[in-house]
C-alpha cells in the first residue's frame, strides 16, 4: 500500500473534551475515549487521577507540545484533552454475536494498522454494504473512530459494530477459538484472491498503508492472498483492496454450493 499521511487528532466541535476535571469525569462516567493529551509539563493531582483511570480503562495517553492542545480546543484546556470516539466500540464477542443474531456464519474484518481516517470511514462503508458482522482495529498506531471516519464511513458505524483491540494477534487467536478461517492480504502471497476459498466463517485481515501485515499478524494467517497488479503501480489503495477482497467473498457466497 502506498503511504498514508499521519494520523491526525482533528475532528469537529464535541470532538475534543478540555479542561482537568471534565477529562477526569469524562473516565468515570466510561464516556467512548480514543485518546488522551496532556501537555509535557503539566502536572497536578488531576492528572495523576486521569492516568491512572486511563491506565485502568486501557486508553492511550500521549504526552504533547502544548501548541497541539491549543490548536485543538480554543477555550481553556488546563494542559488536558481527550479525544472523543464517534461511536461506542464493542467486544470481539460482540461482533461474534451480531453473526449470532442474524444467524449466519461470521465475516469479519481486521485492520492491521490503517492510520487514514478516510480509508478508514471508505473501509467500514463498504464492510457494512458487504454484509460483514464487525470490524476490528488496534488501538494504538492507527485511526480511531474520529469524526471523520464517521463522516466518511456516511451512516454505516449506525450499523457495523467496530471493536478496537489491544493485541491484534490476541484477537485472532480468539477468532481462531470460535471457528473462524483467518485469511491475510499480502502481496508477496503466493496464491491470487480468486484462486482460494474465501467463505464465512472468515476472518480478512487488511494491513495499513506502507507496511501492510505486521509480521506477528501474518504469522497468525491461516492463509495470504494477493491481488494481481497487472499495470505500473505495485500495489492499491487499502480501501480499494478491501472492497475488491470483501466482493470476491459476496460472490464466492452466492456461487458457493449449498
Amino acid at each position: 500500500m502506498p503511504p498514508g499521511p499521519e494520523p491526525s487528532d482533528a475532528g469537529v466541535e464535541g470532538d475534543a473534551i478540555g479542561g482537568r476535571r471534565a477529562v477526569l469525569e469524562a473516565l468515570r462516567a466510561r464516556r467512548p475515549l480514543r485518546k488522551i493529551l496532556i501537555g509535557r509539563t503539566t502536572r497536578g493531582g488531576t492528572i495523576r487521577e486521569i492516568l491512572q483511570e486511563a491506565r485502568r480503562q486501557d486508553i492511550a495517553v500521549q504526552f504533547v507540545d502544548q501548541r497541539r492542545l491549543d490548536a485543538l480546543l480554543r477555550t481553556p484546556h488546563q494542559g488536558v484533552v481527550a479525544l472523543a470516539s464517534a461511536r461506542p466500540l464493542v467486544s470481539v464477542e460482540d461482533v461474534l454475536a451480531a453473526a449470532h443474531s442474524r444467524h449466519e456464519p461470521p465475516l469479519v474484518l481486521v485492520l492491521d494498522g490503517v492510520e487514514d481516517p478516510a480509508n478508514l470511514g471508505a473501509i467500514i462503508r463498504t464492510a457494512e454494504g458487504a454484509g460483514v458482522h464487525g470490524v476490528i482495529i488496534p488501538k494504538h498506531r492507527a485511526a480511531g473512530l474520529t469524526p471523520a471516519v464517521a463522516k466518511t464511513a456516511a451512516g454505516a458505524l449506525e450499523y457495523l459494530p467496530v471493536a478496537q483491540v489491544t493485541n491484534l494477534v490476541r484477537a485472532l487467536d480468539e477468532l481462531k477459538a470460535a471457528g473462524l478461517w483467518v485469511a491475510g492480504a499480502d502481496p508477496a502471497a503466493v496464491d491470487a484472491y480468486h484462486h482460494v476459498r474465501l467463505l464465512p466463517p472468515l476472518a480478512l485481515v487488511m494491513g495499513g498503508e506502507g507496511k501492510g501485515l505486521s509480521r506477528l499478524v501474518r504469522e497468525h494467517c491461516d492463509i495470504l492472498v494477493q491481488l494481481p497488479m497487472r499495470g505500473r503501480i505495485a500495489s492499491l489503495n487499502v480501501a480499494v483492496a478491501t472492497g475488491v477482497l470483501l466482493y470476491e467473498v459476496v460472490r464466492q457466497m452466492a456461487t458457493a454450493n449449498p
